[in-house]
C-alpha cells in the first residue's frame, strides 16, 4: 500500500494510530502544526511535516500519493484549558477541507476519530445533553465535534459520483468515555451503531488504532459514524 497520512500524529490517539501502521509494514506521513515540538515521532517508515487540517490546500498538499487520511487533531486537552481559546468552527472547518483536500487528491478513504460525548444516550438524548453524564463545562466542545460530524454527514447527503467531496468514504470511530492511555494492546474490539455502549465498554489507544488501521486495509463501515469499545473487565 501506498501508505497512510495522520493529521494530530503528535497526540495520544495520533501517535498510536501511527505506532499501529509501523507494526503493519504502513508507511505514514505524520502531520502537525509544529514538527519541533515533537522530535520523537520520527521513526523509520514515519515522515513527520507542518500542515493544518484546516486549510484544503494543506490537506490536498500532503494526502496526495496515500491510500487513506486519519483525522485525529484535537484542539481542546481539557477543561482546564479553559474555552476561550477554543474556536467552535473547528471541527466543521477541518472535515470541510479534508473533504476538499482529499477529493482533489484523489484520496477516497477518511477515517476520523469521535467524542463519545455525540453518541445517543439510553434515553435518546446525546450524552452531552445529560449533566449527570457529561460535565456542562466541557459541552461547547462536545458541540464543536458534532457540528464536525454534521458536515461530514451533509456532504455524504449531495451523493457520491460526483468527483467532489461526497465521494470520499469516511467513517468515524467513536470510542467510549474509558479510553485508557497505556492500556495493553489486544488486537479486538467491537463496533456499535450511534447508541453508546453501557458501564463496561473500555478501549485502549493501542485497540482504537487497530480499528481505524482495520477500516483502513479492509473497510467495513462507510459513511456513519458508529461506536468502537471493548466491554468486560480490561485486560493487564
Amino acid at each position: 500500500m501506498a501508505g497512510i497520512v495522520v493529521f494530530g500524529a503528535g497526540g495520544r490517539a495520533g501517535r498510536a494510530v501511527t505506532e499501529e501502521a509501523r507494526r503493519r509494514g504502513q508507511r505514514v506521513t505524520a502531520v502537525v502544526r509544529e514538527p519541533a515540538r515533537y522530535p520523537g515521532l520520527g521513526a523509520d517508515g514515519v515522515s513527520v511535516v507542518r500542515g493544518d487540517v484546516t486549510d484544503p490546500g494543506s490537506v490536498a498538499g500532503v494526502v496526495g500519493g496515500h491510500v487513506a487520511a486519519v483525522q485525529a487533531v484535537s484542539p481542546f486537552s481539557g477543561p482546564e484549558q479553559g474555552f476561550d481559546s477554543l474556536d467552535p468552527e473547528f471541527f466543521a472547518r477541518a472535515a470541510d477541507a479534508l473533504l476538499e483536500g482529499l477529493a482533489g487528491a484523489g484520496v477516497h478513504r477518511l477515517v476520523a476519530v469521535g467524542l463519545f460525548a455525540n453518541l445517543v444516550g439510553a434515553d435518546g438524548r446525546a450524552v452531552m445533553d445529560d449533566p449527570a453524564v457529561f460535565p456542562v463545562e466541557i459541552r461547547p466542545f462536545a458541540l464543536a465535534h458534532a457540528e464536525g460530524l454534521r458536515r461530514l454527514r451533509k456532504a455524504s447527503g449531495a451523493g457520491t459520483g460526483t468527483g467532489g467531496a461526497a465521494d470520499v468514504d469516511w467513517v468515524m470511530l467513536t470510542p467510549p468515555a474509558r479510553l485508557e492511555d497505556g492500556a495493553p494492546r489486544t488486537g479486538r474490539y467491537r463496533l456499535g451503531g450511534e447508541t453508546a455502549p453501557d458501564d463496561t465498554a473500555h478501549l485502549s489507544y493501542a485497540d482504537l488504532a487497530v480499528a481505524v488501521l482495520d477500516e483502513i486495509e479492509a473497510p467495513t463501515t462507510h459513511r456513519t459514524r458508529v461506536s468502537v469499545f471493548n466491554s468486560g473487565a480490561p485486560v493487564g
